[in-house]
C-alpha cells in the first residue's frame, strides 16, 4: 500500500512537471506575444498598483503631499474612529450603498427578465439597444441634466408641481436638510437603463430553452418558474452586480460633489468627497491615505463574503 502510494506521488510530481515544462515551452514559443503586454503591465503597475501601495505605505505618515514629515504609526487610523465628520459621512455611504443595492438587483432583473421573455427577436434587439444608448451619455451630463431637474426656481419637478396647483410642495431639493440625500438617490430614476440590465439580459439569454420547457411541463406557473428556476441560474449575475454596487458606492464621490459638494453642511457628505477634501484642501495627505486604506480593506472583506456567502445550490455555467 506503501509502494503504491509513493508511486502515485512520484506519478503526479513527473505530471506536474511535465505541466510546467510544457508551460514554459508554451511561453518560449510565444515570446512575442508576452514582451507585447510587457508595456500594459508596466503601465498598470505604474499607475494602478504603484499609487495604491504608496497610499498604504503614506497612511502611517503625517504627509502633506511634498515631505514625509514624521512617522506616526496607527495614529492616522486611530483618528478615524474621532471624525465626526467621517462617521456621519459613513452613515450616508451605507444609506446610499444599500438604495443601490435595493435598485441595482430588483429594477434591472425585472427589465432583463421581461426582455429575454420577449418572442419578437426585432423588438428584443430595440429594447437592448434602447438601453444601451444611456451608456455612452456622459456621466458629468445626466448629472448636469439632474441637476437642473431639481433647480428650486427653473426646475421640472418644482415646474410641474406649480403647474398642477401644488406650490407648496416646492422644494430646494439640493438645499433641503431633510431631503438633499434622497434627492441624490432619486437620480437615474426610474433605473431600468444602464450596464446591469444588459448584465441581467445575457444571464437569462444562458438559461437553456429545455429547462424552461420542462418545468411548464411539470406545471410551473410563471412567477413560480421565475422564482425557483431563473433567478437560481442567474446568481452569478447577481453577485456581479452587488459586487459593482459596493464598489462603486465605495468608490463615487463624484457625483456628490456635482450635486451637492457634500451639503447642505455635511448632510450629504460620503468618506470618498471627505478623503478629496482633506487631501487636496486641507494638506493632510497622510490621514487621506488611511481613510483611502480603510475604504479597500472594507470593499476588499465585503466582496469576499458576497463571493464566499451568496450563492445559489445551483448556478448554470453554459457547459
Amino acid at each position: 500500500m506503501a509502494q503504491t502510494t509513493i508511486a502515485h506521488g512520484a506519478a503526479q510530481a513527473v505530471a506536474a512537471q511535465g505541466k510546467e515544462g510544457s508551460l514554459l515551452q508554451r511561453i518560449a514559443r510565444s515570446k512575442e506575444a508576452y514582451l507585447l503586454l510587457v508595456p500594459t503591465f508596466a503601465l498598470v503597475l505604474t499607475f494602478s498598483y504603484y499609487p495604491a501601495f504608496s497610499a498604504i505605505v503614506h497612511s502611517v505618515y503625517e504627509w502633506n503631499g511634498a515631505n514625509l514629515q514624521r512617522y506616526t504609526g496607527l495614529a492616522n487610523f486611530v483618528a478615524i474612529f474621532h471624525d465626526a465628520t467621517l462617521m456621519g459621512s459613513i452613515m450616508n455611504l451605507i444609506k446610499l450603498a444599500l438604495f443601490s443595492l435595493v435598485v441595482n438587483i430588483t429594477f434591472p432583473l425585472l427589465a432583463g427578465a421581461l426582455i429575454s421573455h420577449l418572442l419578437d427577436n426585432r423588438l428584443a434587439y430595440f429594447y437592448r439597444v434602447l438601453y444601451v444608448i444611456p451608456l455612452v451619455v456622459p456621466g458629468m451630463v445626466v448629472l448636469g441634466i439632474w441637476k437642473s431637474i431639481y433647480a428650486p426656481n427653473i426646475g421640472l419637478i418644482n415646474m410641474i408641481l406649480k403647474g398642477v396647483g401644488l406650490t407648496h410642495l416646492a422644494r430646494p431639493w439640493l438645499g433641503d436638510f431633510k431631503l438633499a440625500l434622497w434627492a441624490v438617490m432619486f437620480i437615474g430614476f426610474p433605473w431600468f437603463a444602464g450596464m446591469s440590465t444588459l448584465i441581467y439580459l445575457a444571464g437569462f439569454q444562458a438559461i437553456p430553452r429545455e429547462l424552461m420547457d420542462a418545468s411548464s411541463i411539470d406545471g410551473a406557473g410563471t412567477w413560480t418558474r421565475f422564482w425557483y428556476v431563473e433567478i437560481p441560474l442567474v446568481m452569478s449575475q447577481i453577485k456581479l452586480i452587488v459586487i459593482l454596487t459596493v464598489i462603486g458606492a465605495m468608490n463615487n464621490f463624484a457625483t456628490i460633489m456635482v450635486m451637492t459638494n457634500g451639503g447642505p453642511g455635511v448632510n450629504t457628505m460620503v468618506p470618498g468627497l471627505w478623503l478629496y477634501r482633506n487631501a487636496m484642501y486641507y494638506n493632510k495627505m497622510g490621514y487621506a491615505c488611511a481613510i483611502g486604506t480603510a475604504l479597500f480593506i472594507v470593499t476588499l472583506a465585503l466582496t469576499y463574503l458576497n463571493m464566499r456567502y451568496l450563492q445559489s445550490s445551483v448556478e448554470y455555467t453554459g457547459a
